[in-house]
């Protein structure tokens, strides 16, 4: 008995030391495991900032605001080339023909910042100028004598690389929900009120809501119109896009001809097809009317048959 007794204390006592060893083993994984994750949190924090910091000499990237509720800054992409160099420059010291674009197109807008771009042998190549309209930045590439070329893609820091934009983020329309639709009975009392009373005769076809809560409403009426309204009825803009007086059809991005798009691609990068439509007269096409946003800013386009770019309107 005597001997059972001491070999079950000595049973008893290996067991404690075990347990003992294997909460200590429990302890000190559960310390290297924070100890790991606090090193590789900081290494990918690193990372990050220098991603971002070298990115934006590799994407031509210029800074223009704050991303609205948040601390990152936003950029526009594709201003400059690798061996280019970009100075300040003042509205003044533009090619007077930019003012007159940004005037006949942008009415009412607030110039910001301008950079030149000069190439390795310091000839100036564009111009880069942000300007505020309505509530939004837009930035716009030019020729050296002024001719424009682009409308500038915006991004947020952390999204200079890949695809340039992340759900939750300022520019996530971009995923192609089209969660800026608005369908035509779902529009405020006071906006249908005001469009009905005061363009009887237009039939409404598409509806959607901008960043500012403004509303842009396509209707057709010998031609084609876009109406921006603010919430409360009161207008805010017009817009004839075309005066086309025959059949205007609803069509899907995938029929557009490839010129459009390759256009569109090329001239507003990053931008989102909102709605487009084929317009045709006794049956025979004539052309195509296109909605989209770039950034945060509407635009109606107008094309030929063949998909040739006529003109453009920044809409809201």
């Amino acid at each position: 008995m005597a001997i059972k007794a001491i070999l079950t204390i000595n049973l008893k006592l290996i067991q404690m030391k075990m347990r003992s060893i294997y909460q200590l083993l429990l302890l000190l994984s559960v310390a290297g495991c924070l100890a790991s994750c606090k090193k590789e949190n900081a290494s990918k924090s690193a990372s990050a900032t220098t991603t971002t910091s070298s990115t934006i000499t590799s994407t031509g990237a210029i800074a223009v605001s704050l991303a609205s509720g948040t601390t990152d800054t936003v950029y526009v992409v594709g201003c400059y080339g690798k061996h280019s160099k970009k100075d300040t420059v003042a509205s003044s010291a533009l090619p007077s023909s930019i003012g007159t674009y940004l005037t006949a197109n942008y009415s009412g807008y607030t110039f910001k910042k301008a950079y030149s771009i000069a190439d390795s042998a310091k000839a100036i190549t564009n111009y880069i100028v942000v300007i505020k309209y309505n509530s939004a930045l837009v930035g716009l590439k030019f020729t050296a004598d002024g001719t424009f070329v682009s409308i500038l893609e915006q991004r947020a820091g952390h999204d200079l690389m890949g695809q340039g934009w992340h759900h939750g983020g300022p520019f996530d329309n971009r995923d192609g929900k089209h969660r800026d639709t608005i369908a035509i009975s779902a529009l405020p009392a006071a906006v249908t009120s005001y469009f009905k009373t005061t363009y009887s005769t237009d039939t409404l076809l598409h509806a959607s809501i901008t960043p500012d809560s403004a509303y842009v409403l396509i209707s057709k009426n010998n031609g084609l119109f876009a109406t921006a309204i603010k919430a409360n009825g009161t207008l805010i803009k017009r817009t004839q896009i075309d005066k086309h007086a025959g059949k205007h059809t609803a069509i899907a991005e995938t029929s557009l001809p490839a010129a459009i798009t390759t256009y569109l691609t090329t001239t507003y990068p990053g931008y989102v097809l909102d709605k487009a439509f084929s317009y045709s007269v006794s049956g025979t096409l004539k052309g195509y009317d296109v909605v989209i946003t770039s950034n945060s800013t509407k635009y109606a386009l107008v094309f030929d048959a063949s998909g040739i770019f006529v003109k453009a309107f920044a809409v809201h």
